[in-house]
Parts: structure tokens; sequence; C-alpha cells
């Protein structure tokens, strides 16, 4: 259902926000991520001059190279419109991003290596949907192709399922409790994952996966 209709009013400004995830040849996973500020009216800037109506504010581009496991393997940070032209020198302080993990505490871990002075606000403002992004990208893939070689054990063992031996660990599904159709105690997780589902049971507050990215 589309937003209800507004009142009368005018386009000053878009922000596009766009990320991408693609499965690489040699197993690894590359998460791009695309940012632009345009305006429907032209202002002057200094270093720029004259920025006509829909040319780009601010335009960056990150990639970030990810393994299975989410760590960041490689990065690369472009800057293709901005208001200052020292602003593009920043781009390769991402690398410094390299050997993070792609999880809680993430937003912290890149303030400390790339906040403030130190990086750009909105190619670090991208990596928010670029880790996103990333879960959306491997899981599904991850998840169906884990299923796809418990049947086939099943069809060409004896018959019996290596899952059903092993005990729920609700720390291996990370997406228990990160928010209200996710709750253990809620009509999806009951449907869906089943052994995670906690009905009347308290929601563990303190859980891992409930703290931000």
């Amino acid at each position: 259902m589309p937003l209800s209709s507004p009142a009368a009013r005018e386009h000053i400004h878009t922000r596009t926000v766009t990320c991408q995830g693609f499965r690489r040849a040699d197993g690894l996973w590359d998460i791009e991520g695309h940012i632009t500020d345009t305006k429907t009216y032209g202002f002057a800037n200094n270093d720029r001059g004259e920025i006509p109506p829909g040319v780009p504010v601010h335009e960056m581009w990150l990639r970030v190279t990810v393994g299975d496991d989410l760590v960041i393997r490689a990065v690369e940070a472009v800057t293709d419109h901005a208001p200052f032209n020292a602003c593009d020198a920043i781009a390769p302080a991402y690398e410094n991003l390299v050997g993070l993990k792609l999880g809680p505490g993430l937003r912290k871990q890149i303030r400390d290596r790339v906040g403030g002075i130190h990086g750009c606000t909105h190619l670090t403002e991208l990596m928010g949907p670029v880790a996103t992004t990333a879960f959306q990208t491997i899981f599904p893939i991850r998840s169906r192709e884990a299923e796809e070689k418990r049947l086939a054990q099943l069809t060409s063992g004896d018959g019996s399922d290596p899952a059903s031996d092993a005990a729920p660990n609700k720390r291996k599904m990370p997406l228990i409790n990160t928010c209200h159709g996710w709750r253990s105690d809620g009509a999806a997780v009951k449907r869906i994952a089943p052994d995670f589902y906690t009905g009347d049971e308290p929601i563990d507050e303190d859980d891992d996966s409930l703290r931000e990215l």
C-alpha cells in the first residue's frame, strides 16, 4: 500500500542509495554501494562553480569484498562528485576497514577507523546498507546450498538426517530478535524456524543479535 496523498509541496532534494550483491568466481562476495544527492535547482559552489539542477552534489561508490564468514577482505571507495576538491583524497582510508567482520558492533568499529576527519560522512553512511545487503546476498544462497547438501546426503546416505542430531543453537540464527517480524515469540519464527521459537518465554534482551551493526 503506498503512502497517503501528500499535502501541496515542492520537490527539493533527492538522495538515492543503491546496493547490489555479487557472487564472485573465486568464492568471495562483492557488495557494491552507490549514493547520490541531487537538487531540483542550480546553485553556486566555490570549488565546482555552478552546479545545475539534477547534477549530483554527492556521488560516491563503495565495493566491499567479504567471504562466507563476513570478514572484509578488500574495500574500494571512489568519490565522483563532492562539494570540495579535497573530498576524494580520503577514499583510500576505507581500506582500513579490511579485517572487520560484518555483524554486531560494526558501526562503532567503522567510526573508530574512519570517523570524523578520518573519513567521508557519506561513504561511512553507505557502509550501513552495504552491510545489510551482504546479509541479504549471502545468507539465502548459503542456506539454500546447505539444504541442498543435506537433502543430497539423505538421498545418497543411510537415510538419516544429519541436522536432526544437532541441538538448536540460537547463535546460528542471526535474524532472531533483530526486528519485530523476526521476534522469537512471533508467528514468523514459529513457522520458519520452529527450533528457535520461544512462545511465551521472555525474549533475551541481552542477545548479541539485538546489538546494532
